[in-house]
């Protein structure tokens, strides 16, 4: 597995690529991803062309199993979150794969 992008990675991105100041870029940062898991909390769906969709499913009620005694065990209704990659995203992430 390779590096990780951090939030830091993203605003320094920012500030390089965009001119703002570092805390500018990284506020700027900041606001997005709140802006994008207000929108998922609310139940709607965070779009992003070329990229990708985050949404949240409900999922039910069943009951799971302990692997390593057997057990049978309740798992509550919750909610997931969930990413569908663009066709896109999806031909870019293939076409590294290549190299």
């Amino acid at each position: 597995m390779g590096k990780t992008l951090t939030r830091m990675d993203l605003s320094e991105a920012v500030f390089r690529e965009v001119g703002l100041s570092r805390n500018e870029s990284a506020e700027l940062v900041e606001s997005v991803l709140e802006h994008m898991s207000d929108a998922l909390v609310e139940d709607e769906q965070v779009k992003i062309s070329s990229f990708g969709t985050f949404s949240v499913r409900q999922k039910a009620a069943r009951v799971g199993r302990n692997p390593k005694t057997g057990e049978e065990v309740p798992i509550h209704p919750r909610r997931v979150l969930t990413f569908r990659p663009s066709h896109l995203m999806k031909e870019r992430v293939a076409a590294g794969n290549r190299r």
